[in-house]
């Protein structure tokens, strides 16, 4: 952690709790600013904004931390959960959709003050993340119909205004699927990224989803145009990352530089016609893997690596 946003979030980190569901599994919660908490699963991280006409959850992590995360979410309110936007399709964090959603329940109507219906509350996506979800009919869906989105949209924004304050909902094509959507509370001055921004590694690329590395790179620049930095780059708009632990707008800079700088000596090598395994062997990702590099696990620096190679076109 960059000792100046350690010294920010001092008076945050010290109201952290932890809360436990039934199995005894542990959540993490952080305040972040305004009406926006931060709560950190084994899986990843969940997004809550929580206000007089209820509750909105980014993202539900897995399957597995669903009932600790409306246990959670119900130690910290006893308002209902109304909303859930999914940033992407990922298991790690739609798992807990259906869980989530049968414990809250849908706004009829739209408007303050109209009927509640006990149906669950409303999963809301880019219609990108719907289609990665469910199948064709005939076919086997590889996720519960349940945890499917119940409202989806299909242009570049979704906007909602929810417990007195704006929600932009903005679709980042092609970066780390089709599907990644940001969300921004806006009076809060918090950004929910998804794993369009995460700390705790490499970017995963999803290409068999849609995902691109220069997607990855605007999706990074779209974040870097809607935050503000306080004095000194230190606070200002929060970024709450999919993994890892919360950002201001200088630690989404430096993430993106270095993407960029591994994209560029990347692409250099593609046009020298060298191969994949000469590529593997100049380690173009050298000065940074002390800090984003990984040998073994879902997303090694060998796969990121070859998922650059192969979005640049290397053969």
């Amino acid at each position: 952690m960059r000792e100046g946003l350690g010294v920010a979030l001092t008076a945050i980190v010290v109201s952290v709790s932890v809360l436990r569901g039934a199995g005894g599994e542990e959540v993490h919660v952080l305040p972040v600013q305004g009406s926006v908490s931060m709560l950190v699963t084994p899986a990843g991280n969940v997004t809550v904004q929580i206000g007089e006409q209820g509750v909105l959850v980014v993202d539900t992590a897995a399957a597995e931390s669903s009932d600790a995360l409306v246990a959670a979410i119900r130690r910290l309110t006893d308002k209902p959960i109304r909303y859930i936007v999914n940033t992407h399709a990922h298991p790690d964090h739609i798992g807990g959709n259906a869980a989530v959603a049968k414990a809250g329940a849908t706004v009829g109507g739209g408007t303050v003050g109209a009927a509640f219906t006990p149906s669950g509350a409303s999963i809301l996506a880019h219609e990108q993340v719907l289609a990665r979800m469910s199948a064709p009919t005939g076919s086997q869906a590889p996720t519960p119909t349940d945890a499917w989105p119940t409202n989806t949209y299909f242009g570049e924004r979704k906007e909602l205004f929810f417990n007195g304050e704006a929600i932009e909902i903005l679709h980042q094509p092609a970066a780390h699927t089709d599907g990644d959507s940001l969300v921004f509370f806006r009076r809060s001055d918090v950004l929910s990224a998804g794993d369009l921004f995460v700390t705790t590694g490499y970017p995963v690329i999803d290409a068999k989803w849609g995902g691109s590395i220069q997607g990855v790179i605007d999706g990074l620049n779209r974040i870097l145009e809607l935050t503000v930095p306080k004095d000194k780059q230190e606070g200002g708009t929060y970024v709450i990352p999919g993994h890892g632990r919360l950002c201001d707008e200088a630690d989404v800079l430096e993430y993106r530089d270095m993407v960029t700088i591994v994209r560029d000596r990347i692409k250099e090598m593609v046009g020298r016609g060298l191969t994949l395994n000469q590529v593997k062997a100049a380690r173009p990702t050298l000065d940074y893997d002390g800090r984003y590099g990984a040998k073994a696990g879902a997303w090694t620096t060998e796969m990121f690596i070859e998922a650059v190679y192969r979005n640049l076109g290397g053969k």
